[in-house]
């Protein structure tokens, strides 16, 4: 089973562009993406640029509108992600404890579908993409 574990830490809505984490704090978290990496769970990983960098697209009535950030509304935005193979929810909630997270940050924890997820006419509509996406599992 595949997880996604997004960070969202408190006040990055509102960071500006060229916020970036202390030394002493990615040290601390490449600690931890090490032991994702040794336990052989880890997939991939990112940070995330802040909200005032980035654009939103939305839609309606078949038309597209962009809005570029920081976004007003914003109360909570992801800020890094961490893609990680384990056996069970339980097992990621695990991994997403032992992070190394400042006072009022968040991990949110959810599991990404799976092609074998869907029904048959749902799989047979994204035929070609399967590749695309991991397929292994560790049940």
């Amino acid at each position: 089973m595949r997880f996604m574990m997004m960070v969202i830490p408190k006040g990055y809505e509102s960071a500006p562009p060229d916020a970036v984490p202390t030394a002493a704090a990615v040290a601390k978290m490449m600690e931890y993406n090490k032991a994702l990496q040794k336990a052989g769970v880890l997939l991939a990983l990112d940070g995330l640029f802040p909200p005032s960098t980035g654009a939103r697209v939305s839609y309606a009535d078949g038309k597209a509108t962009v809005t570029d950030g920081p976004f007003a509304e914003a109360k909570e935005v992801v800020g890094g992600y961490w893609i990680i193979q384990v056996r069970s929810r339980e097992e990621a909630i695990e991994w997403a404890r032992r992070a190394p997270m400042s006072n009022n940050e968040v991990i949110e924890v959810r599991q990404i579908h799976e092609m074998t997820d869907f029904p048959k006419d749902i799989q047979k509509a994204a035929e070609g993409f399967e590749n695309l996406t991991h397929s292994g599992s560790t049940e």
